[in-house]
């Protein structure tokens, strides 16, 4: 089948609107263009001339041909195929999908922070350098910590950060050891970060409360351990009460404790990790401080410490002097005991500013109202579905997320998979499932601060339909979504063998 009978089978299959979209590769047509240049005003250099051998790929020897309105076409289709937080509610759990404020668009787009360049003297960068100054200071503010750095790319990039820098701190202390403490609640990048680090991970069970006990640490502290990574509220959505406990005996013998910042969004404005006994921990910006997640990123994740780690800080660290023209910011690069540059520049810089300006526009009362809200929205999906054939495996108050389960509904033959799936057709992105591990067949649901009321009882009762639906008719959820451009996909045969290149039919 030529490439124009396939873009004519494909075109417009749907309802409306609705198209089923063409690689590029396929829309390209000899001689297209979507841009217009001036003449060359230096000499015609072929690629393969000037770079090393082997640089440039000889199965793609073109780009695709298309013309301006082409492209815009192509691109704005693909956006509509996804999910996103302004379409509607997002209830990843332990992700805080949260509505992305768009005067933080507005204030990261001012030409002074969008045209700046990493490789500018620090004194033509002195407002952005000011703005992370004051980041810093108020996520330490917020946290208890004494210090931030906000260079960490990304969340699991700032939990390896951390790691790094309990590592470099046993080390200069001349102490080899060789464990690092992980709750089975623990996010998958907690053991890989501990593991990177080259420390083995020593798992230990939740109570029957599905939190942490200070006697099981207890238990697994000895000498040989570096510290303990704790999420807190962990991924039950349960507050670790004993956080305070548990510290005192990981320090005791030496220890440090490591928060896992992910679940922030429930106690900014409530509680402060660092008053908790926390040494180090990690903020993900894009999940508590709003800032675009996936593909709308890129992800921030900064690290804040006590004292005692400062001197490993990753460098650059900004450091304000106050003189006889005011306070003036730069980089300072001279820590002889960092653990050293983790990102090209100084890190992903449009979310700083994002950040910055969802702080600024909330304050104190209102982050500490964002907490509150969020924490009373888990509760009330929790208390609507008590009752119901989810099941609650640990029915007591939540924090920012609840877990029900596919127990229930097991006689029918319906799954967690299944219940995600069809939730599709109902127009909501499905929640995280089978997460917690300890949670066998979990729904993990976060709804965020910004949900309404009738936005909440809708997902909810979309949810009561799917279990009516797999009594009456489970073969319907079984086999959903049915709304789709896609049905079910065999995602086995996608993650082993992806397709991630274009090969060109041959000519007819």
């Amino acid at each position: 089948m030529s490439d124009q009978d396939r873009i004519s089978e494909v075109g417009n299959t749907g309802a409306g609107t609705t198209y089923e979209e063409p690689l590029l590769f396929e829309l390209s047509r000899e001689g297209r263009a979507g841009y217009s240049l001036p003449e060359l005003d230096v000499p015609r250099v072929l690629p393969e001339e000037i770079l090393p051998e082997g640089s440039v790929r000889e199965d793609l020897k073109t780009l695709p041909e298309l013309s301006e309105v082409e492209i815009v076409r192509h691109f704005t289709r693909l956006s509509t195929w996804n999910a996103a937080v302004d379409f509607g509610l997002y209830p990843l759990g332990s992700c805080t999908m949260k509505y992305n404020p768009k005067i933080n668009e507005k204030i990261a787009r001012i030409p002074g922070f969008l045209l700046a360049h990493p490789r500018q003297p620090d004194a033509l960068l002195q407002g952005f350098l000011e703005l992370c100054y004051e980041l810093e200071s108020q996520l330490a503010a917020i946290s208890g910590m004494d210090r931030v750095t906000l260079q960490p790319a990304a969340g699991a990039q700032g939990e390896l950060a951390g790691i790094m820098m309990i590592r470099a701190y046993h080390e200069a202390r001349d102490e080899q050891r060789t464990k690092i403490i992980i709750p089975d609640t623990a996010h998958g990048t907690n053991p890989a970060s501990a593991a990177l680090n080259g420390y083995k991970v020593v798992e230990v069970p939740s109570s029957d409360e599905g939190i942490l006990s200070p006697e099981a640490v207890a238990g697994a502290m000895d000498d040989d351990v570096a510290g303990i990574m704790v999420t807190n509220p962990n991924t039950l959505g349960f507050f670790e009460e004993h956080m305070t406990a548990i510290s005192e005996i990981v320090h005791a013998r030496g220890g440090l404790v490591y928060g896992d910042g992910a679940n922030l969004n429930a106690l900014m404005g409530v509680a402060r990790p660092g008053d908790l006994g926390i040494d180090v921990m990690h903020f993900n910006l894009h999940k508590t401080f709003s800032t675009p997640h996936g593909g709308g990123g890129p992800g921030s994740g900064p690290v804040g410490v006590k004292n005692l780690l400062a001197p490993h800080l990753p460098t650059p660290v900004i450091q304000k002097e106050v003189g006889a023209e005011g306070p003036q910011f730069r980089l300072e690069n001279d820590l002889p005991h960092s653990i050293g540059r983790l990102h090209g520049n100084f890190g992903n810089a449009g979310m700083f500013v994002r950040a910055y300006t969802y702080l600024r526009s909330l304050g104190p009362e209102g982050l500490k109202h964002c907490s509150e809200m969020a924490v009373l929205n888990a509760n009330y999906i929790l208390a609507r579905l008590r009752g119901t054939p989810y099941r609650i495996p640990f029915d007591r108050t939540v924090m920012h997320e609840c877990i029900v389960s596919d127990a229930e509904l097991s006689e029918t033959g319906v799954t967690t998979a299944d219940i995600a799936k069809r939730l599709i057709d109902h127009g909501y992105h499905p929640p995280t499932t089978y997460f917690p591990l300890i949670v066998p067949g979990a729904l993990m649901i976060e709804p965020t601060e910004t949900e309404s009321r009738e936005g909440l009882d809708r997902f909810v009762d979309a949810l009561l339909s799917i279990a009516e639906e797999a009594k009456t008719d489970p073969d319907t959820v079984r086999t959903a979504p049915h709304h789709t451009r896609r049905s079910r996909m065999d995602e086995t045969k996608a993650a082993r063998h992806p397709v991630l290149k274009w090969t060109p039919e041959p000519p007819t």
